[in-house]
């Protein structure tokens, strides 16, 4: 390499100090190639970055189209060293290349060591012995080192939390300065030399050994060519290997023979909250918002008043008092903390220590209005509309520009009003993509009874990794209505399970998916013709009643589904009996949610010849000798909820399972199942109350005793002020017990005509007046 100029440029991943000092040094240097970090097989991306609509934070997504789940990113913000020196790079003419391991080698190491892993465990398991491989805390040392931060160990010797921190006080926050890149090669050289190699992993440190040894091949491919300037942006802690460089040779043997996948490339918007997570090709930084101002505020003497202002206005927004008065208090404190600290201005925790101890009175609470909003920020990247995407990703653009649905990073809730058929659209817009596993937006309230039938709340919030669930998507369609209709299909084809089934039509309904409502209802046709299992017929009934229900509110073609319901209904209150029979404690308590969704469902439904059916089925439960005792008061609850049970009938039913020949555990159950999670019956009814009263006053000791668990877990799930106020209906009842008892006692005359004097003196009546004692 001593023929050309090389210059190294260490760098961090993100960092506005970085990327200034770069562009001051660049311009210094004037070079005529330009090497950054960065994956060869994305070069193709690099004419799209000087675009007008490419906004950062982007992110550079290489993937490999036959294994999906294979996918990297490398994330660029606006203060990113590498974005800015590809612009230059690229605005100027320079050549301008990547000069990292390409993906498609390391996709295919990590396949092959995944294969190699695969094979050693099955050949271990065959042979039965123990696995020969580190212990657990090995491991995880191991793990917990892979993706280290080589600068904490500068960090924590230099007395800071760790090396994020160091690195944003001496570099970040300092003005330019070209001798910044000496010092980071005199560092990073020092670090390489005493930091512990053995806490990384042997996988690790092979991949870091290829990746060092392919940027050498490049930047001697540079020399090769001709270009006499060459200056190579690399991250920090490649610095000294690329500087002295083993032998050709060496590298050469190195490299030979890596295996290779196909992989493709193409740019995706970031945001800020991505940013902040450790993700990809970089670690994640902690404050990208608070990085992104140091960028645009490049005069350190007002970027604190600049700050803090716009904290001020932040906190007036949210009703906290600030006036200007506390920011310039903040201010001097700020600039008092830096001092103390020997630092030459303040930075972002000076910033945040005097705000939360001037204008939060020495709360936390309020500065995570700061955090989510000025440290981390809710940004989100666009890029330009030529950039290459799947068909899928287009058609979603397309339907997200035409239903006024932007992506954003923040929280946002959407309230859809069914009846609009713009909000009709953005439902099926949002079902359909749920239906492909893009996770876009969060359903609220999503109870069938809710009585909100022309509303649907949505919590949305753009994550960039839809964008690989996007690509994975894409093998079922071109188009969303495509992807999601050949998706539905091959979940009904492959779906056995009745209730799973059920779900599936009232999704494809709630998507207009028309082309695949007839097969997937014939497919839930078949099953349950042949489903004899009465669970899964009882938990089919509240999707298939929700679909017949609200089917015209969301205008959807429903008609299919009303003749499978025809079928299921019936056959599910004749096997019901008998499906709770024979059960156990843990059974029936799994039974109890089903029968009452079910009943909730029909009830919803109010078909006569359906509910009636039912009804006798539920009658039937609660006369029965096999049916647990738990279903059998739940039973006799919900006809005399319905009123199909008079108050004498239940009473009868009542006192006949809570007798004293009943076992005390059996009637505990029949109790639980009565009150059924709700205490207002006993509350407003006398005669069950004193059913009830009189078979726990009638229970010995030790039938109490073993019954009490159950019963306080009855009771347990009454709201509070439902057990008071059976607490004080049972206390009214002792009172007015011991107010008649003391009624029957002597009544004394005399006694009481003592105080007819008073008296007349406090009515005001004449000496002649009578008054009655008696």
């Amino acid at each position: 390499m001593s023929d050309h100029t090389v210059h190294l440029f260490g760098i961090r991943h993100h960092g506005p100090g970085c990327a200034r000092s770069l562009l001051t040094a660049l311009e210094a240097l004037q070079p005529d190639c330009l090497l950054v970090e960065g994956p060869p097989d994305g070069e193709a991306m690099l004419p799209l970055i000087p675009h007008e609509n490419m906004q950062p934070p982007v992110a550079l997504l290489i993937y490999a189209p036959e294994q999906s789940q294979r996918a990297v990113f490398y994330p660029f913000a606006h203060f990113s060293p590498e974005w800015q020196a590809l612009r230059y790079g690229l605005e100027r003419q320079i050549a301008v290349r990547f000069m990292d391991l390409p993906i498609a080698h390391q996709f295919a190491l990590e396949q092959a060591q995944e294969n190699e892993t695969s094979e050693t465990l099955a050949q271990e398991a065959h042979e039965e012995t123990a696995p020969s491989v580190a212990p657990a805390e090995e491991m995880e040392e191991e793990a917990s080192h892979f993706y280290g931060d080589p600068l904490d160990w500068l960090g924590r010797a230099a007395g800071y939390q760790d090396g994020e921190s160091w690195w944003n006080h001496m570099v970040e926050e300092r003005a330019d300065d070209l001798t910044l890149f000496d010092a980071i090669r005199e560092a990073m050289t020092a670090l390489r030399q005493d930091s512990p190699v053995a806490e990384r992993s042997a996988a690790e440190q092979h991949r870091e050994a290829l990746r060092e040894a392919w940027m050498r091949k490049v930047i001697r491919q540079a020399q090769k060519e001709g270009f006499s300037r060459i200056a190579v942006v690399c991250g920090a802690w490649h610095v000294p290997a690329l500087e002295n460089a083993p032998p050709l040779k060496t590298d050469n043997a190195l490299l030979k023979g890596l295996p290779k996948m196909k992989v493709e490339a193409t740019w995706t918007p970031w945001s800020n909250q991505a940013l902040s997570r450790a993700s990809g090709y970089g670690a994640g930084i902690h404050a990208p918002a608070w990085y992104g101002y140091l960028w645009q505020n490049q005069q350190p003497a007002m970027r604190s008043i600049g700050w803090l202002a716009r904290a001020a206005a932040l906190f007036r927004e949210a009703d906290i008092d600030c006036s200007s008065a506390h920011i310039i208090e903040a201010a001097r404190l700020a600039e008092a903390l830096a001092a103390m600290r020997e630092r030459p201005q303040p930075g972002l925790d000076e910033l945040c220590e005097a705000l939360q101890t001037v204008v939060c009175m020495g709360e936390s609470a309020p500065l995570e209005l700061i955090r989510s909003r000025l440290i981390i920020g809710d940004g989100i990247g666009c890029i330009p509309d030529e950039t290459p995407a799947v068909p899928l990703q287009r058609d979603l653009m397309q339907l997200q520009k035409s239903l006024r649905l932007k992506p954003e990073a923040s929280q946002k809730t959407l309230d859809l009003d069914l009846r609009k058929p713009n909000d009709l659209a953005r439902s099926h817009l949002l079902h359909r993509l749920t239906l492909l596993g893009i996770v876009w937006g969060q359903r609220q309230k999503e109870g069938y009874s809710a009585k909100g039938t022309f509303h649907e709340i949505w919590s949305l919030c753009w994550e960039p990794r839809l964008a690989m669930d996007i690509i994975t998507a894409s093998r079922w369609g071109n188009t969303l209505l495509e992807a999601s209709t050949a998706k539905s299909l091959d979940l009904a084809r492959q779906t056995t399970h009745l209730p799973a089934l059920a779900s599936l039509i009232n999704t494809v309904l709630l998507a207009d998916l028309s082309e695949a409502i007839t097969p997937v209802a014939r497919a839930l046709e078949s099953l349950a013709a042949t489903s004899g299992d009465t669970a899964h017929l009882l938990e089919t009934l509240t999707p298939l009643v929700a679909i017949v229900r609200y089917g015209n509110v969301r205008q959807t073609d429903s008609s299919m589904v009303n003749a499978v319901l025809a079928s299921l209904a019936p056959r599910a209150a004749i096997g019901l009996p008998a499906a709770c029979s024979s059960l156990n404690d843990e059974s029936a308590a799994a039974m109890k949610p089903r029968i009452t969704d079910a009943h909730s469902a029909l009830a919803l439904l109010e078909e006569e010849s359906l509910l009636g059916e039912w009804y006798q089925a539920l009658g039937r439960l609660t006369r029965g000798e096999g049916p647990h005792p738990l279903l059998q008061g739940l039973a006799t609850r919900l006809l005399f909820d319905a009123g199909q049970g008079s108050l004498e009938d239940t009473a009868t039913l009542m006192s006949r399972a809570l007798s004293s020949a009943v076992p005390p555990a059996n009637a505990a159950a029949w109790a639980e199942g009565f009150l059924n999670d709700s205490a207002m019956l006993l509350l407003h009814d006398d005669t069950l109350w004193q059913v009830l009263d009189d078979w726990l006053a009638g229970l010995t000791a030790d039938h109490f005793r073993t019954i009490l668990p159950m019963m306080r877990r009855t009771f347990g799930q009454f709201t509070s002020p439902q057990r008071q106020q059976l607490g004080e209906r049972a206390s009214q009842q002792h009172n007015a017990t011991s107010a008649i008892a003391s009624s029957e006692a002597e009544w004394d005359v005399q006694r009481a005509a003592r105080t007819v004097p008073l008296l007349r003196r406090i009515l005001a009546l004449p000496p002649e007046a009578p008054c009655k004692t008696q």
